[in-house]
């Protein structure tokens, strides 16, 4: 019963950062119907951004809010400059696109922070929280971690339902054309959906890292598992891309105790196959089709 406790609290913190990555790619995919294969990366640059102003500042919260003010900026400065210029061509244009900003990336960090592997402090203890004796298999890290990931998504979904800016992006979202119609500009509108997906990023690259290793591939696993989190819910779908991530990060942290750490992957894979073959809209994917 304490091991069954202990994975899954370990799998819901896990579970939080593929739903940052997945929420991400929703962002993205909501607007422009368009998977961002570069979203990793940019999570990965964002986060040794963080790295660099921590060590000059000795602050881990300058670092961390630095990380997300240059998601952003990322995130817009790919929509302007590498994205939008592809808009009106053939999809397979973006993400030939995409994959080359991924590789570009990377290639940068290499060149910029070196290829060796980087520890990332962490903003709390990372010795594990215990409960009358009974070790729960998560530290305080782990909680804000899977705080933050909650109270963003929190923030996220109020303002897309009860602001004025968040009514344009559903819009837009849903129908492009008749949002132009309604003088709504749809281009702003895209940059911000891709500003806020930077952001995302940003928070789960500096949110796992401590728990890994820093380096120019490292978040390719980890954007991995937050798209076939994304699938699992629905790429149309915020909700279902917050429980998708929980749901793999529970699965996996089973099959990781109870089976062979080893096999994470292939289940990952098999799951996201299964989907795809069975549901390929996701869970939470709408029976109604939308009409133009």
């Amino acid at each position: 019963m304490v091991e069954f406790l202990q994975f899954t609290l370990s799998g819901v913190v896990f579970g939080m950062i593929y739903a940052a990555i997945a929420l991400s790619l929703v962002l993205i995919w909501r607007g422009t119907r368009l998977l961002n294969f570069a979203q990793g990366g940019m999570a990965m640059l964002t986060t040794y951004v963080a790295i660099e102003v921590i060590y000059h500042t000795h602050s881990y919260w300058a670092g961390f809010v630095v990380a997300l003010v240059a998601g952003l900026v990322l995130g817009a400065a790919s929509e302007l400059t590498v994205i939008r210029p592809t808009a009106g061509r053939p999809e397979l244009n973006s993400v030939i696109v995409t994959i080359g900003l991924l590789i570009l990336i990377e290639g940068l960090a290499g060149i910029f922070f070196g290829a060796q592997y980087r520890s990332f402090p962490a903003a709390f203890s990372v010795t594990g929280l215990k409960v009358g004796g009974t070790p729960l298999g998560v530290s305080r890290f782990d909680v804000f971690t899977a705080a933050a990931v909650l109270a963003t998504t929190l923030i996220l979904a109020a303002t897309f339902r009860y602001t004025s800016a968040g009514l344009r992006m559903r819009a837009a979202a849903f129908n492009a054309t008749i949002a132009r119609l309604s003088g709504i500009r749809v281009a702003r509108v895209l940059t911000v959906g891709w500003a806020l997906a930077g952001l995302l990023g940003a928070l789960a690259g500096v949110l796992v890292s401590p728990s890994t290793f820093l380096y120019p591939n490292s978040m390719d696993a980890i954007f991995v598992l937050g798209f076939t989190a994304a699938v699992i819910g629905g790429l149309d779908s915020p909700t279902g891309a917050v429980v998708g991530g929980l749901l793999l990060g529970i699965g996996l942290n089973y099959v990781a105790g109870y089976w062979n750490s080893n096999l994470t992957s292939l289940v990952a894979l098999g799951i996201l196959v299964a989907v795809l073959m069975i549901r390929p809209n996701g869970l939470f994917a709408s029976a109604r089709m939308r009409r133009v």
